[in-house]
């Protein structure tokens, strides 16, 4: 009898331990490294990836169920460069596997990485705003290469209004070949008092202005992203009400273009932090930097790249800078949402984290 107590005495010992040490490593790996911690899937946040395509686009969006929405695919060939840094900020966020992959319009730094990715990773289905709209040599192959590619994938075609399904994030589409919304369900449309000194904008032909723009709702914290919309467009679905509202994180339209970033649109929606995914030698200007960096409320304006065809003055500090030197490097930026609308913003080039509390 007392050496069974025993036995029994000495299995519990030996599992009490066993589950203590378990504890204690995840404890290391995970608690004292936050922002390895909040890449865990079901954790309860919203990821946002603004990876690094030099100057295109490819944002990555993984809901807390871990369904996944990629915005944008970066450029071709490049010997797969831009596929396999969309593939490490999937592995980051622990997923395998696109359930979409939204393209905004059919210019090459946005659609060119489509075969490429599809060749290496499943993905779900895709949307698009339909047919290409712009007769041009680049954007005509960029467009044929997108649909070959994509053949016997699912395919829908999205409309102002539509609604993109992403596990408990509600993902509205706001904009989409030329054509916008007026309101957003749960959000009053307000007088924007920023239209009246607005100047005109030229009428823009080419498919910046048929972009598909999404805004994204997660409990408190909004993000919009408009693609490469150009300032026509941007002007006529905020004026002369706002249907928007406030954004806690804005993705700088166009790559930080001042064919873009009417100050209409960016004062209107007081973005909190503000991503700019512009190239080395590509965007970054300084006219759109200075609207969106003067735009009320803003606390920070954080940058894929210094653009380096800019100066000093229109760059931010490089603490705030994911790829400070040039090209090549594809360090991206990392932001986790909470629902009560707190957030917080990676540059994973030097580990920095920095908090925006709930308001």
């Amino acid at each position: 009898m007392k050496a069974s107590v025993l036995s029994f005495h000495t299995r519990f010992t030996f599992i009490s331990r066993l589950v203590l040490l378990c504890f204690l490593t995840f404890f290391t790996k995970y608690a004292t490294n936050p922002a390895h911690a909040q890449s865990v899937p079901g954790t309860g946040h919203l990821l946002i990836y603004s990876i690094d395509v030099e100057g295109g686009q490819a944002t990555l969006l993984v809901a807390p169920s871990s369904e996944s929405l990629l915005v944008d695919t970066g450029w071709p060939g490049n010997n797969n460069r831009d596929a396999e840094r969309i593939q490490e900020a999937m592995s980051e966020a622990g997923i395998r596997r696109i359930d979409h992959l939204l393209i905004t319009h059919y210019h090459t730094d946005h659609v060119g990485g489509v075969p490429n990715l599809v060749a290496r990773v499943e993905v779900g289905e895709f949307l698009d705003h339909g047919p290409n709209r712009e007769d041009t040599p680049a954007t005509r192959a960029g467009y044929d290469a997108y649909v070959k590619a994509i053949a016997g994938h699912a395919r829908r075609i999205v409309h102002p209004g539509d609604t993109i399904p992403l596990g408990g994030v509600g993902v509205v589409v706001l904009v989409a070949d030329g054509e916008h919304i007026s309101t957003v369900s749960g959000i009053k449309p307000e007088p924007n008092l920023y239209c009246a000194k607005e100047r005109a904008w030229p009428t823009d032909p080419t498919e910046n202005a048929r972009s598909a723009g999404i805004l994204v709702t997660y409990g408190k914290f909004k993000f919009l992203d408009l693609g490469d919309l150009t300032g026509q467009k941007e002007v006529a679905m905020v004026c002369p009400r706002n249907p928007i509202g406030a954004v806690d994180l804005y993705l700088v339209t166009h790559h930080g273009m001042d064919l873009s970033n009417s100050r209409a649109i960016v004062d209107a929606i007081h973005p909190r932090v503000a991503i700019m995914n512009n190239g080395a030698h590509k965007a970054g200007m300084p006219a759109a930097w200075q609207t969106v960096h003067d735009s009320p409320g803003l606390e920070d304006l954080w940058q894929l790249h210094t653009a380096e065809n800019s100066d000093a003055a229109h760059n931010s500090p490089e603490a705030l800078i994911a790829n400070p030197n040039g090209d090549g490097d594809g360090h991206y930026l990392k932001v986790v949402a909470s629902a009560d609308g707190s957030f917080s913003v990676t540059n994973t080039r030097t580990g920095m984290t920095k908090a925006y509390p709930r308001k």
